[in-house]
C-alpha cells in the first residue's frame, strides 16, 4: 500500500509566494524517478517564486497532464523513460505546444545524445551527473531565458561552429556563473531580429515564427539569415550550441511569448 505522504506520479506540488499573489511558474518534470523528481523540485524552491511542479513518470503522463491542465511554462525531462522515450516526447512536445520550452536532463551526455536532443527541439541539456551548485546555476539559467548545455557539446561538436572552435575550459563552462551573460542587442541585432532569434532558439519553424509575429515568410526568412550570420552558424542547432557558449539571456527587454493559432500545433514546428 501506497505512503500517503508519497506523491504519485503526476502530483502537483504547490509552494504559494508568502507575499503577493500572482500567477506561479509551472514547471513539469518527466522522470520516472520520484526521488529525483523530488529533487529537482527542492532545488527549484528558492529559484522560482511562487511555484507549481507538476510530476510524471512517463511521456504519456506528461501528455496527459498537459492536456488537463494546457501548456506548462517549463518542461524538464529525462531521456531513459518507459514507454515512448525521452526523445520522442521531445519531438512530440515540440510538435504539440512548440510554445513551450523543453529542457533534456540526462545520465547520458556525450556529444551525440546531446547534438540528438537539440535537434529533436530541446532548448537546453543538464546532465544528471552535475553536481548540485551546477545544477542550480543551470536551473538559474535557463528560468532567466538563457540556455545551458555540457561542455562535452561545446568541445567536441558533431557539426563544428566556425567561430567558436576554440575550446573553452570545462571548468569555465560547466561553473554555475559560466559564461558571462549577454544581451543579444551585443550581436548588433534589431529588436525584431532579437525578436525572431529568441523564437528560432525555442525550436520554433518559419511559418510560426511569422505567425507570432505577424511577418511574412520572406521577412522571417530574411531576419533568420541575419541571425545566424550574426551568430556565424548555419542552422538551429548551431545557434543554440553558440547561444549557450555565448551566455545570451533575453531577461531584460525579452520579446514576448509567442500566441500561435491552434491550428499551428503541427508538424510544421521542424526547421
Amino acid at each position: 500500500m501506497a505512503d500517503a505522504n508519497e506523491p504519485a506520479a503526476g502530483a502537483r506540488h504547490s509552494i504559494p509566494s508568502p507575499r503577493i499573489a500572482c500567477t506561479p511558474t509551472n514547471v513539469l518534470l518527466v522522470d520516472d524517478h520520484t526521488l529525483f523528481r523530488e529533487g529537482i523540485a527542492l532545488l527549484l524552491r528558492p529559484l522560482v517564486e511562487p511555484l507549481e511542479t507538476w510530476e510524471a513518470g512517463s511521456c504519456e503522463e506528461a501528455f496527459a497532464l498537459i492536456e488537463q491542465r494546457g501548456a506548462a511554462d517549463l518542461v524538464l525531462i529525462d531521456l531513459g523513460l518507459p514507454g515512448a522515450s525521452g526523445l520522442v516526447g521531445v519531438q512530440r512536445l515540440r510538435e504539440l505546444h512548440p510554445q513551450m520550452p523543453v529542457v533534456v536532463m540526462s545520465s547520458a551526455d556525450d556529444k551525440d545524445t546531446v547534438l540528438a536532443a537539440l535537434d529533436a527541439g530541446a532548448m537546453g541539456f543538464i546532465p544528471k551527473s552535475s553536481t548540485s551548485a551546477v545544477m542550480i546555476g543551470a536551473l538559474q539559467l535557463i528560468l532567466a531565458k538563457g540556455i545551458y548545455l555540457p561542455p562535452s557539446v561545446f568541445l567536441a561538436a558533431r557539426q563544428p561552429v566556425p567561430a567558436l572552435a576554440a575550446a573553452v575550459p570545462a571548468a569555465r563552462v560547466d561553473a554555475p556563473s559560466a559564461p558571462a551573460a549577454r544581451n543579444p542587442a551585443e550581436l548588433g541585432l534589431t529588436s525584431r531580429q532579437i525578436e525572431v532569434l529568441h523564437l528560432l532558439l525555442q525550436g520554433q519553424s518559419t511559418k510560426l515564427i511569422g505567425r507570432a509575429l505577424d511577418l511574412s515568410l520572406s521577412t522571417v526568412k530574411a531576419h533568420t539569415s541575419a541571425v545566424l550570420r550574426a551568430l556565424n552558424v548555419t542552422t538551429r542547432t548551431q545557434a543554440v550550441v553558440a547561444a549557450g557558449r555565448m551566455g545570451l539571456r533575453f531577461d531584460a527587454g525579452a520579446p514576448p511569448q509567442a500566441r500561435l493559432p491552434s491550428e499551428a500545433l503541427s508538424a510544421a514546428i521542424r526547421r
